[in-house]
């Protein structure tokens, strides 16, 4: 059996946050929002479809958690969520933090504007807002 191995386009754009039973959380490193994606720790897997169904049941339970925290976290407007893998073909939900003000609303951010990083101190408050939401993970 082969093990879980990330992209490494995701491991360059994004900072592990902790895992859930099945994904991965990791904080995009682009501080015009607030973007989380979720990565099945499953091998080879593309889709949504491809995953069991006790892996699917746990995504969306994952998916759906991880929503319900960020938009109490950060008070979204909205929260845009998906699975693209038009540029990385590894499976990961986007979990994207909306504002009415943001600098792409209300269009889709992908594409829009080139990503600002996040400093050092930046990643480490989001790491710690995100830990506190969630003391349960590792």
């Amino acid at each position: 059996m082969t093990t879980f191995q990330l992209h490494p386009r995701l491991q360059q754009d994004s900072i592990f946050i902790a895992c859930f039973e099945l994904s991965q959380l990791r904080l995009i490193n682009d501080c015009s929002y607030p973007w989380f994606i979720l990565v099945p720790q499953r091998f080879d897997v593309r889709e949504v479809f491809q995953l069991d169904d006790a892996d699917r049941l746990q995504l969306h339970d994952e998916s759906c958690l991880l929503a319900e925290k960020l938009n109490a976290v950060y008070k979204a407007d909205k929260m845009n969520i998906a699975a693209i893998g038009n540029v990385v073909p590894q499976l990961h939900i986007h979990h994207i933090v909306r504002y009415k003000n943001d600098k792409a609303w209300p269009a889709p951010v992908w594409g829009k504007f080139d990503a600002v990083p996040y400093s050092d101190d930046e990643i480490s408050q989001q790491v710690e807002l995100i830990q506190k939401a969630f003391p349960e993970l590792s």
